[in-house]
């Protein structure tokens, strides 16, 4: 799969000449963005720029700095994979590898500024590769997880009319059995030592590409990356960033709730199908010059998470609690963590009792944050502030974040009801721009002066923030969304599936997983349960993303005879957990 060991011996042979990025005004050079600009900018004490580029205005700005020693010699990004193999980047190099993706991206691939690009791809360097120059060539870069299956990468490429779409081997034959139906799609872009028919070898046009390349001036509010978020009903919602909202709305995250410097390594344990991915091991990371550290890890592992605690200098480790409690199970004394002084969690609500476990064996605190897709990070524990075990913090800058009833009024104190961030007279820079091509829901966000976040929560006479549940039936398992209707869209396909209702079961590791309530047909009625049980969740993982399928199935006579699908599911989540 890596393509990029060979070039290790030979990179300061090719390494490219750098050039600031600045801004002009009537011909005159103007200093670059500083740090401290992007700090002022997220407390709205400075406008927002006409143009930003994030790899010309942040990562070839760090560049710099590694070139006048202002920043240390710590790697960009320094990539293992437990097998021997390691990459380690400087910002100089990152930028010139990047030109050349760049490159081919824009020349052999055709693609023009504007223009979406599905990037399915593992944790391997070519990912943060791909990443940079998309920001470099202004096309849109739209991440999924190799979990997808056919059908959900059908509806990504055609919802997005994606022109060209990248990714490793695992997936071509997913890709290969849809790509018929997909005709916007131009270009297949295979990242892998072995070649494939109908694709282009990222490896070949890389080796052959030009270390020289021109970033564009992208504008602050330009598209530069989509999401795919689930919702209660229907498929996922294209949540679209632009530039300024993701490059420049995470400094304030990166050096308050991340406590980053640059002399910092960051793990940041997530998928790169999804923006924890985005947030910390690129955006907040690198706005402070921090260096990104990646294991490889297809599957989690706890030994070789600790051990590799244990053998690397990392200093700040950032991963979902489902992890935290995993690891907790271990005697965590018998470890001897080489630099670790900070971590962090979220994704999912975490327990107070392994936060006092952890802190118990490693002596460290787990500051956990609350965030979404479409806005970034809400609330957060942050160094220097008093830790209530089951707290998500407070209001983190530059949001006004309360509590509101379904009228949008602001609760006092003690009282449940949505959490909201009140609007001022425009929308917040670091807000995502839209749910692309879907106005009713983008504009179904807003309650009056509030953005509402479908997340229920009580805010204490302090001013720190309790999660209670979803205001929706979305599913939070892991740290991954799960949406009920996907689920049941996929049960349904089977022939024993009459009628289904998805909902969360409590977990004692996950947090919560999905469960599924199934009326069976009349021929199926007799099935050995446990044997059906594992072909209807074998079904749902080649049907749907593996991590959807439901860990607990229970067959039922009938379901709640309710008009709407929400109403059954609330009925049958209540007494799931024992609310009824």
């Amino acid at each position: 799969m890596m393509i990029f060991f060979r070039y290790q011996t030979f990179r300061f042979i090719w390494l490219a000449k750098l050039t600031g990025r600045y801004l002009h005004k009537d011909h005159q050079l103007w200093a670059p963005l500083t740090l401290a600009d992007f700090d002022a900018i997220n407390r709205c004490e400075k406008s927002l720029p006409k143009n930003f580029n994030f790899a010309g205005d942040v990562l070839d700005q760090w560049s710099q700095k590694e070139k006048t020693g202002e920043r240390p010699a710590n790697p960009a990004l320094w990539w293992v994979n437990g097998k021997g193999d390691e990459v380690k980047w400087s910002f100089e190099e990152l930028g010139s590898l990047s030109r050349k993706a760049a490159n081919v991206l824009t020349k052999p691939c055709g693609l023009k500024r504007g223009d979406r690009v599905a990037v399915i791809l593992p944790r391997i360097p070519e990912w943060w590769l791909v990443n940079v120059a998309c920001m470099r060539t202004g096309l849109v870069f739209m991440p999924g997880t190799t979990q997808l299956r056919a059908k959900d990468i059908l509806y990504r490429l055609q919802a997005s009319k994606a022109k060209c779409i990248v990714a490793s081997e695992e997936v071509v034959p997913a890709v290969e059995s849809i790509v018929s139906e997909c005709p916007d799609l131009k270009t297949k872009l295979l990242v892998s030592p072995c070649s494939q028919n109908g694709w282009l070898s990222f490896q070949e046009l890389f080796q052959s590409a030009s270390a020289e390349h021109s970033c564009v001036e992208t504008g602050s509010q330009e598209p530069m990356a989509i999401y795919f978020t689930s919702g209660t009903t229907g498929s996922p919602k294209m949540a679209q960033h632009s530039q300024s909202s993701l490059g420049i709305g995470y400094t304030l995250c990166g050096r308050y709730w991340l406590d980053l410097k640059s002399s910092d390594i960051i793990w940041s344990m997530s998928d790169t199908g999804w923006i924890k991915a985005a947030i910390g091991s690129v955006f907040s990371s690198w706005l402070q010059g921090a260096c990104v550290f990646v294991h490889r890890m297809a599957q989690f592992d706890t030994d070789t998470f600790l051990d590799t605690l244990t053998t690397y200098p990392i200093t700040t480790l950032c991963s979902t609690p489902t992890v935290y409690r995993m690891l907790v199970q271990k005697d965590l004394k018998r470890y001897k963590f080489k630099k670790l002084r900070h971590c962090l969690t979220g994704g999912e609500p975490l327990d107070p009792e392994v936060l006092q476990q952890w802190k118990a064996q490693t002596g460290l605190e787990l500051y956990e944050g609350y965030g979404q897709t479409e806005v970034g990070i809400i609330c957060a524990n942050q160094k220097g502030q008093e830790i209530k075990p089951g707290s998500m913090g407070k209001a983190v800058l530059p949001y006004n974040v309360q509590i509101i009833d379904e009228n949008g009024n602001i609760l006092p104190p003690g009282k449940e009801g949505e959490i909201a961030l009140r609007l001022k007279s425009t929308r917040p820079f670091c807000f995502f721009s839209e749910y692309v091509d879907n106005p009713q829901k983008t504009a179904a966000t807003v309650r009056g002066d509030f953005y509402v976040t479908g997340d229920r929560g009580v805010m204490d006479s302090d001013g720190y923030f309790w999660f209670v549940s979803r205001a929706d039936d979305v599913i939070i398992s892991s740290g991954y969304r799960i949406g009920p209707f996907e689920v049941e869209s996929a049960l349904i396909e089977h022939p024993a599936v009459v009628e289904s209702a998805v909902v969360s079961s409590p977990d004692p590791i996950r947090g919560e997983v999905v469960k599924a309530f199934v009326v069976l047909s009349p021929s199926f009625k007799s099935s050995n349960p446990e044997k059906l049980t594992l072909e209807l969740q074998d079904h749902v993982k080649k049907s749907t993303a593996p991590y959807k399928y439901p860990r607990k199935v229970e067959f039922v006579p009938e379901l709640p005879k309710t008009i709407t699908g929400k109403i059954k599911r609330n009925v049958l989540r209540d007494h799931e957990w024992g609310r009824t």
